[in-house]
């Protein structure tokens, strides 16, 4: 198993965003989580890679227990992410953002990256523009680029968080395609989107959250058609 969680918990005050949270992601797989907004979702994210640490709970990767490992090392571990808002260096252009991530999420020297940035730049189809400064791009462009910042890391595991969030039909169509070479390279996906029908072509199991509980998990199309995914994720009574 590449990533577990096991009765993962953590709470602000009153509000709890990981509730009991249990979790298994095998190699290879593309999981995919809904849930309303509060729902927990980016927190989960962020108890996976380090940048929150959980209240209670065992979180491991490959094995290893990283429950209380540096954000950094889980980094070098294999474990990559994008942001649901796209933070890049704006001033740098889109290879020297790249390149960032190799040497310091890769841990690699910075005369070793250059083959693996124009692949990486190359299979996100951001090559073209690879001499531009990150400020100059598109949104779309914008989502390619932490895509490729978080493949520049050499992940086993890539976390997207609303990566298709504000993109046209079209645009998203392009952006499946993308995700979907990625997944058929072996890379293991966790998914968290609203863009339902983006998500449903990439994905082959689907949890959804609230209030930090895992309420149903399994088959893409049988979750989004379950009574309490109807209910508190669509509003249908």
């Amino acid at each position: 198993m590449l990533l577990e969680l096991r009765n993962v918990k953590k709470s602000f005050g009153a509000v709890t965003v990981a509730d009991d949270v249990t979790l298994d992601v095998e190699e290879g797989e593309a999981l995919g989580i809904i849930g309303p907004n509060g729902a927990g979702k980016s927190s989960l994210f962020n108890l996976i890679t380090g940048n929150l640490a959980p209240d209670g709970g065992m979180i491991s990767l490959d094995g290893a227990d990283i429950t209380r490992m540096p954000a950094r090392s889980r980094v070098h571990r294999g474990l990559g992410r994008s942001y649901q808002i796209p933070q890049p260096f704006e001033h740098m252009t889109v290879f020297e953002n790249t390149a960032t991530a190799a040497c310091f999420g890769a841990n690699e020297r910075e005369d070793a990256v250059k083959d693996h940035v124009v692949d990486v730049l190359y299979r996100t189809g951001l090559l073209p523009k690879a001499n531009l400064p990150a400020g100059a791009l598109s949104l779309l462009e914008r989502k390619r680029l932490e895509m490729a910042r978080a493949l520049a890391t050499k992940p086993r595991l890539l976390l997207l968080d609303e990566i298709a969030g504000g993109l046209t039909e079209a645009e998203s169509h392009e952006l499946v395609a993308a995700i979907q070479a990625i997944g058929a390279d072996g890379i293991t996906i966790i998914w968290i989107e609203h863009v339902t029908h983006a998500l449903l072509a990439v994905i082959n199991r689907l949890i959804a959250i609230d209030f930090g509980t895992i309420i149903a998990e399994g088959e893409p199309n049988a979750v989004m058609a379950s009574d309490a995914v109807q209910r508190i994720y669509l509003g249908v009574e």
